[in-house]
C-alpha cells in the first residue's frame, strides 16, 4: 500500500499506525472543519487503522456512492470488519447481489407489510405498556427496544432471560466497531473481539436447535434455513453474519433515532402537538385492541418526516466508507489502490442550498415532493447500497412514537447534561425523562 504518490489530495497522515485517529474520534466535526479550511473538501488522513481520503463535497460523495463498478467498493475499518464479519456492507459484486436479495426477502418492504408489521405492533403495545409515573433512561430503553424487536424477528420463541443475556454480550461487540484496532486487554476493540467469540457459537447453537426441531416458525432464522432459492440461499456462516448485520444495523440507528426524535419533539412543542394529532386520528378509527395496519402506517406522513429530519439534524449516520480497488482519479486527485475514502455526509445535511435554515428542526420540509428521493439525501445510503431494512427501521420508530405520544406526556430530568454527536450519537450519562399518563 502506497502512502505517498504524486497528485494525491493534501493533508497529513499523522503518527505511524495510530495516524490521526485520536483527533478524528475526539474532535469529530471540528477535525473535519479544521482540515477543510486548511486543505479543501478533499483531504488525506490516517484513521481507524487505515490511510484514507475524506470527502466533504456533496457531488463527489454522490459520485462515490453510485459508482461501485468503477473501483469504489465498500471498505469499512478493520475494527468493524473483524468484529461484524463479512456482512452486506463489506461484500460487492455477485456476492452482494445474492446477500442483498436474501435480506430483502426477510426485512424488505414486502416482508414488512406482509409478515413483520403485526409483530412490531404487538411488541410496541406491550413494551410501552406500564411506564406511567416512572423516570426512565430513554437511551437505555430505546437500545433495549431496538435489540429485542430485532432479535424476536430473528428467533421468535426465545425467552426474555436469553435475550437479556445475549444483549449484554452483543453490547460489548457493537461498542468496538468504531475504534482503533489495537488488540490489548482493556480496549474496546479487544472486548469486542472476545464478545464475538461468544456471539458466533450462540448463534450456531440456535441454528442447530432449529434444525433439530420439527416445529415451524414464522421468523427470519426459519426463512434463512428453508430458503432453497439458489440465487439467495446462504450457508451457515453467511446466515450467522447476516443475523449479526440485522442486529447491529437496527440496534444503533433505530435506537438513536428514536431517542433523538423524542428529544426534538420535546424541544419543539408545536411539532409534538401536530404529531399527536396525526396519531390520535389513527387511534380514533380503531377499537382499543385493534392493530395498526399498513394503511395506518402510510398515513403517518408527518411522523416519517420527523424521523428523516431527526436523522438529518442529529447526523445519526455521519458517513460511510469505500475502498479503492485500483488507482483512481477523483476530482483531479489520484487516490492510490487500497486506500479508504470516507464519504462524510454530515456537512451535506447542513448545506443551506439543500436545506433552508439547516440547523432548524423542521420536519415539514420532508413533506415537499421529491425531497426524500433527492440525489443528495444519503440518510440510508445511495445507489445499489440503499439500506435494505430502511422501511423496517422507519416502521419500528413510527410505532414506538405512536404508542409513546398517545399514552404519555414527559419532561426531561435535570440530570441530562450533554449529548455527543461523533463518532456516534450518544448521551454519556443517559437521557432521563419523567413520564406521566396522557
Amino acid at each position: 500500500m502506497r502512502y505517498s504518490k504524486k497528485g494525491m489530495p493534501p493533508g497529513s497522515l499523522g503518527f505511524p499506525f495510530v495516524g490521526e485517529t485520536l483527533k478524528f474520534l475526539k474532535q469529530g466535526p471540528d477535525f473535519m472543519k479544521g482540515r477543510r479550511s486548511r486543505y479543501g473538501n478533499l483531504f488525506k488522513t490516517h484513521a481507524l487503522g487505515s490511510p484514507m481520503v475524506v470527502s466533504l463535497d456533496p457531488d463527489v460523495n454522490r459520485y462515490i456512492l453510485v459508482n461501485e463498478a468503477k473501483g469504489l467498493v465498500p471498505g469499512y475499518p478493520n475494527s468493524m470488519r473483524e468484529i461484524l464479519g463479512t456482512n452486506i456492507a463489506e461484500v460487492h459484486g455477485a456476492t452482494h447481489k445474492r446477500i442483498r436479495g436474501s435480506l430483502l426477502s426477510v426485512i424488505g418492504p414486502i416482508a414488512v407489510k406482509d409478515r413483520i408489521l403485526p409483530k412490531v405492533d404487538d411488541f410496541m403495545r406491550s413494551y410501552l405498556h406500564s411506564w406511567d409515573g416512572k423516570t426512565i433512561d430513554l437511551q437505555e430503553k430505546t437500545v433495549e427496544m431496538a435489540f429485542f424487536i430485532s432479535m424476536k424477528a430473528v428467533v421468535e420463541n426465545e425467552p426474555t432471560s436469553f435475550l437479556k443475556s445475549f444483549k449484554a454480550t452483543f453490547d460489548n461487540m457493537a461498542l468496538g466497531t468504531i475504534s482503533l484496532p489495537i488488540k490489548i486487554p482493556g480496549t474496546d476493540y479487544f472486548r469486542a473481539l472476545k464478545a464475538r467469540e461468544k456471539v458466533v457459537p450462540i448463534l450456531r447453537e440456535l441454528l442447530a436447535k432449529r434444525r433439530a426441531s420439527s416445529t415451524t416458525h414464522d421468523d427470519i432464522l426459519d426463512h434463512f434455513l428453508k430458503n432453497e432459492d439458489g440465487g439467495h440461499k446462504l450457508d451457515d456462516d453467511e446466515i450467522i453474519e447476516q443475523i449479526i448485520t440485522i442486529l447491529y444495523s437496527g440496534y444503533e440507528t433505530v435506537s438513536t433515532t428514536t431517542m433523538m426524535s423524542i428529544k426534538y419533539l420535546y424541544d419543539n412543542p408545536s411539532v409534538l402537538e401536530a404529531v399527536r394529532e396525526e396519531h390520535f386520528a389513527i387511534q380514533q378509527k380503531k377499537m382499543p385492541t385493534e392493530r395498526i395496519n399498513w394503511d395506518d402506517y402510510k398515513n403517518m406522513r408527518l411522523t416519517r418526516a420527523v424521523i428523516l429530519e431527526t436523522m438529518r439534524l442529529a447526523n445519526v449516520v455521519a458517513g460511510v466508507m469505500r475502498r479503492t480497488t485500483s488507482d483512481i482519479e477523483l476530482n483531479g486527485f489520484i487516490i492510490p489502490k487500497g486506500w479508504r475514502i470516507y464519504v462524510y455526509t454530515r456537512e451535506t445535511n447542513f448545506d443551506p442550498i439543500l436545506y433552508q435554515e439547516p440547523f432548524t428542526f423542521n420536519p415539514w420540509r420532508w413533506l415537499e415532493k421529491g425531497l426524500e428521493s433527492h440525489n443528495h439525501n444519503m440518510l440510508f445510503g445511495a445507489g445499489g447500497r440503499v439500506c435494505p431494512g430502511k422501511e423496517w427501521g422507519i416502521l419500528k420508530i413510527s410505532f414506538f412514537l405512536h404508542y409513546f405520544v398517545t399514552r404519555y406526556r414527559w419532561e426531561e430530568a435535570k440530570t441530562n447534561k450533554k449529548l455527543l454527536k461523533f463518532p456516534r450519537v450518544l448521551a454519556p450519562e443517559g437521557l432521563h425523562v419523567r413520564i406521566t399518563k396522557y
